[in-house]
């Protein structure tokens, strides 16, 4: 299989110091201190300013973004009604969405109210689409786990463990064993 050595984080940190957040986290809520909220305060930008200086085309294109959020409540619905009556018959592990769908952003008080719910949509939006790609991609581990014959601009968390493409004879030999190979999740 095709498994990488894991980066230790310190050099992930010293490569890319912006993976890491600027204020600690304390259960699923950052640390900010009173001075920086004092000068979050102080950059915010007045919801009628930032209306005002609002390009208008942006205006006029945000309803349409907006209807989206009635596709992605029904999506989130359907893709937790799926994973709750089928992944405990085929034996595949939950996704808990929780760990993909992140609403930090609210706490920084920069932002104005038209900000933060910009961020809250966009949190949802982002985070429920990595939610059901793992969901999909647990279920295509079960079902269907073969790699494509060209690379995909994105991949879920699974492909690594699928079978390589036009290779009949170990689909048949390792399907099963693949299919039922979710001991890194079960830990």
């Amino acid at each position: 299989m095709d498994v990488l050595p894991k980066v230790p984080p310190a050099l992930i940190a010293e490569v890319k110091p912006d993976l890491f957040p600027m204020y600690p986290v304390k259960q699923d809520a950052p640390l900010i201190s009173d001075e920086d909220r004092r000068a979050h305060r102080k950059a915010r930008t007045p919801l009628w300013r930032y209306l005002l200086h609002a390009r208008p085309l942006a205006v006029l294109t945000a309803p349409i973004i907006y209807l989206c959020f009635v596709a992605f409540l029904f999506l989130d619905a359907v893709i937790t009604l799926y994973q709750a009556i089928c992944f405990p018959v085929y034996g595949v592990p939950k996704v808990r969405r929780a760990d993909y769908l992140i609403f930090d952003r609210g706490a920084l008080v920069y932002l104005n109210v038209l900000e933060r719910l910009n961020c809250i949509y966009c949190s949802y939006a982002n985070g429920l689409i990595a939610y059901v790609m793992e969901v999909v991609g647990r279920t295509e581990q079960h079902w269907c786990p073969l790699k494509h014959a060209r690379k995909a601009a994105a991949q879920h968390s699974r492909y690594s463990h699928f079978l390589p493409y036009g290779d009949a004879a170990e689909y048949r030999k390792k399907l099963d064993t693949v299919r039922d190979d979710f001991g890194d999740l079960r830990s």
